[in-house]
């Protein structure tokens, strides 16, 4: 007995061809690979270097930044500076203990980032620090 190794032109292909399905799976891979660290990013900022060792981090801290034109922001939502305890407070569901990195644009004035800051930390907010880019050797 003989089998048939060729397939008749009318009987249906039963094998799922998995090659265009990697195809698509690897474009995406890729895509998301460029475009996720982009996502992190929030207000745009240029900060000052410093060469301190980074802080471990257990849970996502509420982030406030305040860029060259000395506009402040909570996460990526523009507020008003009247207005910042009140949105912080709700942020952070009224707790205090919450951490608070304070951004600040390298052209702003000093004193508007110690400002904001000693504003948070006089409202009962006990974890509120700077964050600085690494510094880069030259």
């Amino acid at each position: 007995m003989a089998f048939k190794l060729n397939r008749s032109s009318k009987e249906p292909m039963s094998e799922i061809n998995v090659t265009p399905f990697v195809d698509v799976m690897l474009v995406l891979l890729i895509i998301f690979m460029v475009t996720a660290p982009l996502l992190t990013v929030g207000v745009q900022v240029d900060l000052p270097e410093s060469s301190a060792d980074s802080l471990p981090e257990e849970a996502e801290p509420l982030t406030l930044t305040i860029n060259s034109k000395g506009e402040i922001f909570i996460q990526e939502s523009k507020v008003e500076y009247e207005k910042i305890i009140a949105k912080v407070l709700a942020v952070s569901k009224n707790r205090t203990d919450t951490r608070i990195y304070v951004r600040g644009d390298k052209t702003i004035n000093y004193g508007r980032v110690l400002e904001i800051m000693g504003l948070l930390s006089g409202s009962g907010f006990t974890k509120v620090a700077l964050i600085s880019e690494p510094y880069k050797e030259r």
